[in-house]
């Protein structure tokens, strides 16, 4: 016969919930102590793209400048680097980026290179641009209606 104190010397294994719960525990206590390399990371290769974008704008308009002549590409680019500096922007005040700007940035650089190639495009090419145009727009257009709809749900909420 065992007695109660053999059953005490006895090491008793956790529970699967015990050890799923630690765990959960130790990855979530290691995740919180991480995320500022995140957070740092993702702010200063954001500067980093910032800078390099003010640069770029700068030999653009240097090189617009040298050539006495503005085109249409040359408006296009220098749209895409204001919308990269917007978006850049709106991460630093809201601390999160819009998805809808990266999808304009990509229908105004699909727009310029549709101007640059417009004399020797193929219409396949041309209908294809075209349409993925449209699929960005309709993208666009969809995550405005989600936010719209979302601001909705908290003003009646309120």
């Amino acid at each position: 016969m065992t007695s109660n104190l053999d059953k005490e010397d006895t090491p008793t294994q956790p529970s699967a919930l015990n050890r799923i719960l630690d765990l959960v525990l130790a990855r979530h206590h290691l995740n919180r102590r991480l995320h500022w390399t995140t957070i740092v990371s993702e702010k200063t290769l954001l500067a980093i793209i910032g800078m390099l974008t003010v640069v770029a704008s700068a030999d653009a308009i240097l090189s617009i400048i040298e050539a006495r002549q503005v085109t249409l590409p040359d408006l296009f680019l220098l749209f895409i680097y204001v919308e990269i500096i917007g978006m850049i922007g709106a991460f630093y005040s809201t601390n999160r980026i819009p998805v809808t700007l990266p999808i304009i940035i990509a229908i105004t650089a699909l727009c310029r290179l549709i101007v640059m190639q417009s004399k020797e495009m193929d219409a396949l090419t041309l209908l294809a641009e075209a349409g993925a145009i449209f699929v960005l727009a309709s993208a666009a257009y969809l995550m405005s209606l989600k936010d719209k709809m979302s601001l909705e749900k908290l003003d009646h909420h309120d």
